[in-house]
């Protein structure tokens, strides 16, 4: 996943978009937010007539006078009150709608991204991208708008009051505001620059958390728990100094704005006394003058703190957009149609294939033709390609150049999930979901009932050990079903192909884990599942692919030899001695 950078515009018009479905929430948010403004501007003004009336005759100032400014008060107080529920409820249930939103493109984005991004990729994060940098996005997509709105309306107003109160005294205070937003804004670039650091940073934190716990039993085994806190630590460090370079640019920031705040009042004090003393302005005039002044400072110093808010939502958005903009490398062709149930032949022709990322070639002009039914089984040395040609059918990847044809059709004219629905896979690393057994046998097929899934695990050999489970079919399986013996995953995901039952069979080593009875077990399930469909198997134990139809001996060279079991034995070649050896080591 490339780290590209975007200009702000880009980020924002690119975020736009959804705002859209909640452009009624906004509008009336930012009308509640210039009312709250509104009773915010007439204050200054109420004490300005009180002020100024009580100067020139106290006895003009009646009880009924302030009676009816603080009853206008106390109402708009009421609306104010009314108005910032509404926008700290219905603007942050926005916020959330649209976190939730954006969350939902990624992970959609994420289903579709290939075995290549995921190999170049830590799943810490991918995960940080679309739960923590996206937390950010919810207070700066309910208070961008708004903090924005309220500035503009303040700056405006406080200026026409301000100026015919003293246009000079005005110009004075105001001639400070363009300089104090172009140095903020050039100290918020190093602020960005720093969240999008510690963003990285945490990200990689939380890959090496997740590794480390995930091979808790690896550590312990080798006794390395305190390589793993050093490891940890050393990590842990870098946020640090991050963080610690990050509050760094915030103290900078902070204290420019302090100090512009300063320059204001300083400008107030000695430009509003010297004009009182020159009689140019009356005392209620700048009472009135110095809490809207107050007001401006105020409102400039929120959006300047609101500023931290917004470079994190600039960096979860930009984030956000890194996993947006990744390329779908594997993708339906224009004109795909969803394929038919297959008779199951498949062919390779003048295929070539190099893996995107470090396009080391793995197979040159490879031609094959599997049989429709045929039980074909793949051996060959590690990195001969037996795994990557079956990753090829499903289209896990693509190929460089060539053809792969199921029933005399090119693959890629199929759609994706009419393809890889009619493919079943039994892989050696079994992954099983956070569940029950049941939940787990029923991702094979969503739609099945429960009978349909026991009557799949009968077949896969699994239904006796089932029920010995604690609660039978609604056990927890654990988080990748660490509960379960490698013999006992296996076969649930047998039983999960099975629930599928597909046309097209991929057994990659899927039983080389396991014990001898495990793999006995397995392997007759295995022989059940591949009756009347076209099976490819890869295997490292040659026992078990005696009784193919076909056997490939795969090689970085290509297809080096081709027959049955008899007649590989009686060539004497590279299978004969992977045959002998494998013979040899199991008879011990």
């Amino acid at each position: 996943m490339e780290d590209k950078e975007y200009a702000t515009g880009v980020l924002l018009k690119r975020f736009l978009p959804y705002y859209r479905k909640h452009w009624r929430v906004i509008v009336t948010d930012l009308f509640c937010a210039g009312l709250t403004t509104i009773c915010e501007l007439v204050l200054p003004m109420i004490i300005r007539y009180i002020t100024n009336t009580g100067m020139q005759s106290l006895a003009s100032l009646t009880v009924g006078i302030i009676g009816k400014l603080a009853f206008l008060y106390l109402v708009l107080r009421i609306i104010d009150c009314l108005a910032n529920y509404y926008m700290a409820d219905m603007g942050h249930v926005m916020g959330a709608r649209i976190e939730t939103d954006m969350r939902r493109d990624a992970y959609t984005h994420l289903q579709k991204l290939s075995n290549t991004f995921y190999n170049n990729t830590k799943v810490g994060q991918i995960m940080g991208r679309i739960t923590n940098d996206l937390f950010d996005v919810t207070e700066f997509a309910h208070h961008c708008p708004e903090e924005f709105f309220i500035a503009g309306v303040k700056a405006v107003v406080s200026f026409i009051i301000l100026a015919t109160v003293n246009l000079a005294l005005t110009l004075l205070v105001f001639v400070i505001v363009p300089v104090m937003i172009f140095v903020c804004i050039r100290l918020n670039r190093q602020n960005r620059k720093a969240f999008a650091k510690q963003r990285v940073q945490i990200g990689e934190l939380n890959a090496n958390i997740e590794d480390s716990l995930l091979g808790q039993k690896v550590v312990k085994t080798f006794t390395n728990e305190e390589k793993e806190i050093e490891k940890f630590q050393k990590g842990n460090d870098t946020f640090y100094q991050i963080k610690k370079e990050t509050y760094c640019y915030m103290a900078r920031f902070q204290t420019a704005t302090r100090a512009f705040d300063g320059l204001m009042y300083l400008a107030v004090i000695l430009g509003g006394g010297l004009f009182l003393v020159e009689g140019l302005i009356t005392p209620g005039d700048l009472v009135a003058y110095t809490m809207y002044v107050s007001t401006l400072i105020a409102t400039i110093r929120r959006i300047i703190e609101f500023a931290e808010q917004f470079q994190r939502g600039m960096t979860g958005i930009e984030r956000f957009l890194q996993i947006m903009d990744a390329d779908v490398e594997i993708f339906d062709e224009p004109g795909a149609v969803e394929m038919p149930k297959p008779k199951g032949e498949i062919s390779f022709e003048d295929v070539s294939f190099s893996y995107p990322d470090d396009k080391n070639i793995v197979f040159r002009n490879l031609n094959l033709t599997i049989h429709a039914g045929e039980k074909l089984a793949i051996v060959g040395p590690s990195g001969g390609g037996k795994t990557t040609l079956c990753n090829l059918i499903p289209r896990f990847y693509d190929i460089d150049s060539g053809s792969i044809m199921i029933d005399d059709k090119d693959i890629r004219s199929y759609t994706l999930k009419s393809l890889r629905q009619n493919i079943g896979m039994v892989q050696q690393d079994v992954y099983l979901f956070s569940g029950t057994v049941m939940e787990n046998i029923l991702y094979g097929k969503a739609d099945a009932g429960r009978d349909e899934a026991i009557e799949a695990a009968k077949k896969a050999g699994a239904h006796e050990f089932i029920m010995e489970l604690k609660d039978g079919y609604d056990t927890y399986v654990g988080e990748r079903g660490v509960k379960l013996s490698g013999g006992q995953k296996q076969r649930i995901s047998i039983a999960r192909v099975f629930l599928k039952n597909p046309p097209i069979m991929i057994l990659d080593e899927a039983t080389s884990a396991l014990d001898n009875e495990s793999e006995y077990v397995v392997a007759r399930s295995l022989n059940e599942l591949s009756k009347g469909r076209t099976t490819v198997t890869i295997a490292h134990r040659l026992s078990t692919i005696k009784n193919s139809d076909r056997i490939l001996v795969l090689t970085e060279e290509g297809i080096a030899e081709e027959g049955n079991h008899a007649s590989l034995m009686e060539k004497k070649g590279i299978y004969y001695e992977f045959y002998t050896m494998a013979d040899r080591f199991e008879r011990g």
